[in-house]
């Protein structure tokens, strides 16, 4: 019906309306469902990057507390220990999806639910009628422009879940925030109970920060109690991902134990810092990063520890925000040594397009073509060529898809359809492939070095 209304109301004013329709199916479907997520506690994690690891935290801790929790997020759902793949294209799905998996939690025994929340699933509305307990900002910085216009209806749509928390008078009330964002004020002035959390700043600060290849270390102090955290996530962005849920669990009541335990027992996130061994003497490491401010972080964090060279392959997807792609090329040029630019869902946009766009952020940062910046468009050959270029002690980092299992390409008709608004559901125009980054790494190492 969406695909139908799309093709016969103009765009703009399908745009404008598709929100008050999207409420207007939450209202529908959770009638028809009997209101599912009603006498559950919700943990909503939102912000622009770190959401997903932030739930993985949250939820593993809460589990080995001994808590009946489900979660929902970009690369997986499921209750307690029974995870399943998240296959869909988005984070926070379809309301029917949502609510069907919500009845699915509760009849596993779900009392519990950490709910990985984009900005796109506020501004949409596909969240109405969750009772959201907890509210979780991990950062905010730009993204998605695309879709909101302006960054002001970006963060107002971040902001929403926190508006929707206060609400919920059965609930905690309460909003994690991570006090070090410059935007932290505009998210604690929408909920009554607030808890700060940061490395400079906030109600609990971490201190002897200790980063490592394999995860970061730290201690933090609120009421007298020190927190001895080890997470083996590595980066310093998981420093402030773990903080969020150290005040997540002192907030729902959990010890001391079982705060640093629960924490300390999540072996990774696939897609996030996922390093590829197939016992070559150089580093191979797949993230999902996508943003300028996750490059920046990712980049800074690493070119301290690289011993070699640093070999950094990504892309930008088609159909979403185009100011971005110059600021990855130039930071990608100023941190890496080597830069390969390569697709990343072009959908029905031209991939060649997308990845000179991103090669003159990188000439801008000094780099030039065919000596220390490549472009090779398909991303199987970009993996193998990155992993060609490596040599012992280097670092290849293969950035963009992370966990994703599809990938979009141009479909039959993509060239001449291209000039209409976006409809990745039109198979002339958008072709979904089967894709799995990690499997395609470790074939490309074991190529590589096959006796």
């Amino acid at each position: 019906m969406r695909t139908l209304l799309k093709k016969l109301i103009p765009h703009k004013l399908f745009d404008a309306i598709a929100p008050t329709g999207h409420l207007i199916e939450a209202v529908i479907f959770n009638a028809i469902n009997g209101f599912p997520s009603r006498g559950l506690k919700v943990i909503g994690v939102t912000g622009t990057n770190g959401k997903t690891s932030t739930s993985f935290i949250i939820h593993r801790m809460l589990h080995d507390a001994g808590y009946k929790v489900a979660l929902m997020t970009t690369v997986a759902y499921g209750v307690g220990d029974d995870i399943k793949p998240q296959m869909e294209h988005m984070t926070t799905t379809d309301v029917k999806t949502l609510l069907k998996r919500i009845k699915q939690f509760k009849k596993q025994g779900a009392e519990w639910v950490v709910l990985e929340t984009t900005s796109h699933a506020l501004a949409q509305h596909r969240v109405w009628g969750v009772p959201y307990s907890i509210s979780v900002l991990t950062n905010l910085t730009h993204e998605h422009l695309d879709y909101h216009k302006t960054f002001e209806r970006y963060l107002s749509a971040k902001r929403s879940m926190f508006v929707l928390t206060n609400k919920n008078r059965k609930g905690l009330r309460l909003g994690v925030i991570n006090g070090d964002d410059p935007h932290a004020d505009d998210f604690a002035s929408a909920v009554k109970n607030v808890v700060r959390y940061g490395i400079n700043s906030g109600d609990l600060r971490a201190t002897k920060v200790q980063l490592a290849p394999t995860g970061v270390s730290y201690e933090t102090t609120a009421d007298g109690q020190t927190y001895h955290i080890t997470c083996h996530l590595p980066g310093s962005f998981n420093v402030y991902n773990s903080l969020a849920a150290v005040a997540v669990g002192r907030a729902v009541g959990l010890t001391p134990q079982q705060i640093e335990q629960g924490i300390a027992a999540l072996p990774g996130v696939e897609g996030r810092m996922t390093r590829i061994d197939e016992g070559q003497d150089y580093s191979v490491i797949v993230d999902y990063a996508h943003t300028p401010d996750s490059f920046e972080k990712i980049f800074k964090d690493l070119r301290p520890v690289v011993k070699g060279k640093l070999i950094v392959m990504f892309g930008s997807a088609g159909r979403r925000d185009e100011e971005k792609r110059a600021t990855q090329g130039q930071l990608a040029g100023k941190y890496a040594d080597e830069v390969i630019v390569t697709e990343e869902d072009d959908r029905d946009m031209d991939g060649e397009a997308i990845l000179n766009d991103i090669a003159k952020g990188a000439e801008s940062a000094g780099k030039t073509r065919q000596k220390d910046l490549f472009l090779v468009h398909d991303r199987t050959e970009a993996i193998n060529f990155a992993i060609r270029r490596a040599n012992r002690g280097d670092t290849v980092l293969l950035l963009g898809k992370g966990h994703e299992k599809d990938i979009l390409r141009n479909g039959p008709k993509a060239a001449e359809l291209r000039h209409l608004p976006q409809d990745d559901h039109n198979p002339d125009r958008v072709a979904e492939f089967p894709w799995d980054e990690i499997a395609t790494a470790h074939a490309a190492l074991k190529a590589r070095h096959a006796k």
